[in-house]
């Protein structure tokens, strides 16, 4: 029974979303599957994944194929950082703590990143709307400076008028 981590596609249409999954190859793309490892939403930006990491190092110790997709997912989440470092454990190159403190400083840095990632976007957005802000603030100074004009010359007429009255 050769077992695959997959994709298992939900959500409506337009909307995808994923379950990640340990299923036997032979089954349907959205059928019967093992066990359900996590979920990916690529709606979101930046896309959110959500992973039981050490479940997914379990299914690859146990010789489960990733699919390309899958594969990208669980490096991004470090499953195969794990799986990597576990084996260096089982080969005697490196102690579980040492693992663990690599596995560790990994993730503060990715999170790192994904946070810069975030900051940045969050940036840009508010860019956009300041720029939109002003955009809005001059066309509405140039409407209401199109209408002025039209007040001040009846003012300047009837302050004429006025003082040719008083002549």
């Amino acid at each position: 029974m050769p077992v695959k981590i997959r994709l298992q596609r939900h959500g409506k249409k337009g909307k995808p979303y994923y379950w990640i999954v340990a299923a036997d190859s032979r089954s349907k793309r959205d059928g019967k599957y093992l066990e359900k490892l996590g979920a990916y939403n690529p709606n979101t930006n930046p896309a959110t994944i959500e992973l039981d990491v050490d479940g997914a190092v379990q299914w690859l110790q146990n010789g489960a194929q990733p699919t390309d997709t899958a594969k990208a997912i669980l490096s991004y989440k470090g499953a195969m950082l794990k799986n990597h470092l576990a084996g260096g454990v089982r080969k005697g190159a490196l102690t579980e703590e040492q693992a663990q403190a690599k596995f560790d400083a990994w993730l503060e840095e990715k999170a790192a990143k994904v946070a810069a990632k975030s900051e940045g976007l969050s940036k840009a957005d508010a860019d956009v709307k300041a720029k939109a802000l002003e955009a809005e603030k001059a066309v509405n100074e140039a409407r209401i400076a199109a209408a002025t004009p039209v007040v001040e010359e009846e003012v300047a007429t009837e302050e004429t008028a006025a003082s040719n009255e008083e002549e």
